[in-house]
């Protein structure tokens, strides 16, 4: 790594990014975005299970999460894991539309709710939610608002593709009630793009962040992507340097996992063009440096945000919270899911919908919600979901408070835990103060690598996952 001057900006850069820890702990490893991880899953949970669940939740008076699956995208971009449908036929989006109509109702029913159901959280993701037209966002909207109520002060975001959109769009949105905004950028660079088949301007970007300012969002996040086809380390800072410039509120920059056995999309691209390793690390290292010294701080994961932002707010009260769709300021609390694919997370379970259209219209058609699998936790899952999400937001758990809260002696019931913790100790990547489990700034870039730790699926099961890169 090369030296950088002694500012306190880059002494931040220096301890959060280590080489030598990254290369010792470059393993897969779960996102956990969920725990236990979606591979956990299975075809046994039913749509019994799942019904059951939502009857559970309906007794508990608190808000709840939505999250809409919107699959269609008019081009394919090579590097894309999603589930998506390439197509420019509004015909089959305006027919899905009034199947996650069907879907809501059904779920709504099963909860037996006599009112608007309340929400505080809200989300479409694809694909490309803008895909829609006008008149398909406001029928989707409108029949959102049939059975939920969106309170104010809540999260509602949506993900943009700045190509697809106009300052009309924007508009829109900002009427229906979306106050926050993801962009997807990836790579600014016109060779990295043609070879992901994702070409996009500055101009669009910025023109997308000008109007989101104008119709009053409250939050602008960005997307970038480490690793893709054809990136250098000086061609990366200058897409850096060019989102800065449009100085977003939040920032996500993504580790390119390249599964072509698995995402086919993907075999498209060159693995003679992918960045060396050493080239990827470079990227990340100057990445955290430069994001250091325009003042955003290290959420977690791949996270970064202004320190006025809400996320870094919520993180320094302790108050931050981790789900499918990322990081949130919102308390934890159930989330629906609606659309191919999608999934939940209602009461003690998670479920996960049907992968396509035909067996989506099939199930709904048939009067059946479209489960395909799912799983209900049991108490040690619950109990280290808590843990888990403790790691993954704050970097800290206290296990004293911890243990009495769920009532074990946590050395006794997490002794395998300890001891593989000590070896992670030792290299750097936690710290013990009394009886609190810190993760100290050097090794946050890995705290996936210790709560896999606390990870008892991934320890004892015979099936191992396939998972991303840690880094």
């Amino acid at each position: 790594m090369t030296s950088v001057a002694n500012s306190s900006s880059t002494q931040e850069k220096e301890v959060l990014f280590h080489p030598e820890l990254l290369k010792k702990f470059d393993i897969n490893g779960p996102r956990y975005t969920s725990y236990p991880s979606a591979d956990r899953f299975h075809n046994d949970f039913s749509e019994a299970d799942y019904l059951g669940a939502l009857e559970r939740v309906a007794k508990v008076d608190e808000s709840l999460s939505l999250y809409f699956h919107l699959p269609f995208c008019p081009n394919i971009c090579y590097y894309c894991g999603c589930n998506k449908i390439i197509t420019k036929d509004h015909g089959r989006s305006a027919k899905y539309i009034k199947y996650l109509a069907k879907e809501m109702a059904m779920v709504t029913k099963a909860m037996c709710s006599q009112k608007k159901i309340p929400v505080t959280q809200l989300h479409w993701g694809g694909g490309t939610p803008t895909f829609l037209s006008h008149e398909e966002m406001i029928e989707l909207m409108q029949h959102t608002r049939e059975h939920f109520e969106l309170l104010p002060g809540g999260e509602y975001s949506i993900e943009i593709d700045p190509r697809r959109v106009t300052e009309k769009d924007i508009a829109l949105l900002a009427e229906l009630g979306f106050n926050r905004i993801s962009l997807g950028v990836q790579d600014f660079n016109l060779a990295v793009q043609e070879a992901v088949h994702r070409v996009q301007t500055i101009e669009e970007t910025q023109a997308v962040m000008d109007w989101s300012r104008k119709y009053g969002f409250k939050s602008r996040s960005v997307d970038l992507i480490y690793g893709l086809p054809k990136q250098t380390p000086a061609t990366f800072k200058e897409t850096v340097d060019a989102v800065l410039a449009m100085n977003p509120d939040r920032l996500s920059v993504y580790n390119y996992a390249h599964l072509p056995h698995i995402f086919k999309p993907q075999r498209r691209i060159a693995e003679a063009d992918l960045p060396p390793a050493a080239d990827k690390l470079d990227i990340l290292s100057n990445t955290i440096e430069r994001l250091g010294e325009a003042g955003y701080v290290f959420i977690g994961m791949d996270h970064f945000a202004k320190p006025d932002d809400e996320l870094a707010i919520a993180q320094k009260e302790g108050k931050l919270h981790r789900n499918f769709q990322g990081y949130s300021t919102q308390a934890e609390c159930d989330l629906l899911a609606f659309g191919i694919s999608s999934i939940g997370k209602v009461d003690d379970c998670y479920s996960q919908n049907v992968r396509t259209l035909d067996e989506y219209y099939e199930a709904l058609d048939h009067g059946h919600l479209p489960v395909l699998r799912g799983l209900r936790l049991d108490q040690d899952d619950l109990l280290r979901r808590e843990l888990i999400g403790e790691l993954m937001c704050q970097f800290a758990l206290d296990t004293k408070t911890f243990a009495k809260s769920h009532q074990i002696d946590f050395q006794t019931y997490f002794k395998t835990e300890i001891e593989e913790l000590k070896h992670l100790g030792e290299a750097g990547l936690l710290d013990w103060e009394g009886d609190t489990i810190l993760v100290p700034t050097k090794g946050r870039l890995l705290a996936r690598r210790v709560a896999m730790s606390f990870d008892r699926h991934l320890r004892e099961s015979q099936v191992k996952g396939t998972y991303s890169k840690v880094l």
